[in-house]
């Protein structure tokens, strides 16, 4: 399910029963969804992850630590906390740890040219090409299922950026409302219950796909194998690359997918990861040597005190 997003508010909390989102801090998301709670608020859109427009959601937190959602199907997701699931571990973590880069690293890109993208809460930065859009580091945007009515979260990243938000536009439901569709997306999350740096790179990454791709079908989804990775600052963990095959074409923006996720460990020693989730088959497809060009540059910094 993708219900949109939203820009930061004034912290009003949901009135929804048993909503992931009933934390200090969180506002409702807009509503790029097929069953919206009467009780949620409309405001004005803004970027969307990509995949099926209206099942995936982005959200605003007020209070940057105050990050917390749940999630079904495979466990817990806790943005700058928890991820669990039931799929069979991996070998134990192999996340080695990395001296930390001091706060410039997070405010000076690596490569000439491109931007800085940083998630504070948990100390992780990375670079984008100049023409991506990094979003503020309150946004929050997750997938979730489409039969969910409370749309908990499968999976989700922080401080996302985003690759032309309005790559295709099309009102597939003829509410006479037009959802905007991501090219891709990036960012990066807390995993602090996950068993290894293995059992995050594959399970985060296929939920990618299966929730903005191909759902209900996960057969559709494919991941390849989890291998070992090292950035150019000397984080190392596991990566691995699930995609999509024959995704029915139900709307206008319709398309297979892909989703590319990094584990590792950070400075406090819990594991982290850096996701990337973009349309696969299009004509302006991201090439996978730019996805590794990216991944290349994520990096452990220190945020500043008063984070």
């Amino acid at each position: 399910m993708w219900p949109g997003n939203q820009p930061p508010g004034d912290g009003q909390t949901p009135q929804q029963p048993n909503s992931p989102y009933r934390q200090p801090g969180y506002r409702q998301p807009n509503p790029y969804v097929q069953r919206q709670p009467a009780t949620w608020d409309a405001p004005a859109a803004g970027p969307a992850p990509p995949g099926r427009g209206r099942r995936t959601g982005l959200i605003a937190i007020v209070a940057a630590t105050a990050v917390a959602a749940a999630a079904v199907v495979t466990g817990a997701v806790l943005l700058g906390g928890d991820a669990d699931d039931k799929a069979s571990p991996g070998p134990g973590p192999t996340a080695s740890p990395t001296a930390t880069a001091s706060e410039s690293d997070a405010t000076q890109p690596t490569v000439d040219g491109w931007k800085v993208v940083a998630n504070p809460d948990i100390g992780v930065a990375f670079d984008v090409p100049a023409d991506w859009a990094p979003q503020s580091p309150d946004w929050v945007s997750y997938v979730s299922e489409d039969d969910d009515p409370e749309d908990t979260p499968l999976v989700a990243m922080k401080a996302p950026a985003v690759l032309k938000a309005k790559w295709c536009t099309s009102d597939d439901d003829k509410d006479g409302h037009a959802d905007d569709t991501a090219l891709a997306s990036a960012g990066s999350r807390g995993n602090r219950t996950a068993k290894s740096t293995e059992q995050i790179a594959r399970t985060d990454s296929a939920n990618w796909v299966y929730g903005g791709y191909t759902q209900p079908d996960r057969a559709k989804v494919t991941t390849g194998p989890v291998t070992s990775f090292t950035t150019d600052s000397g984080l190392t963990g596991s990566v691995a690359t699930s995609q999509s095959s024959g995704v029915e074409r139900r709307g206008r923006c319709d398309s297979d997918g892909k989703a590319t996720t990094f584990a590792f460990e950070n400075a406090d020693g819990d594991f982290a990861s850096w996701s990337f989730v973009a349309a696969k088959g299009v004509g302006e497809e991201v090439p996978d040597t730019t996805i590794r060009q990216i991944m290349r540059t994520v990096r452990l910094y220190t945020p500043p005190t008063d984070h």
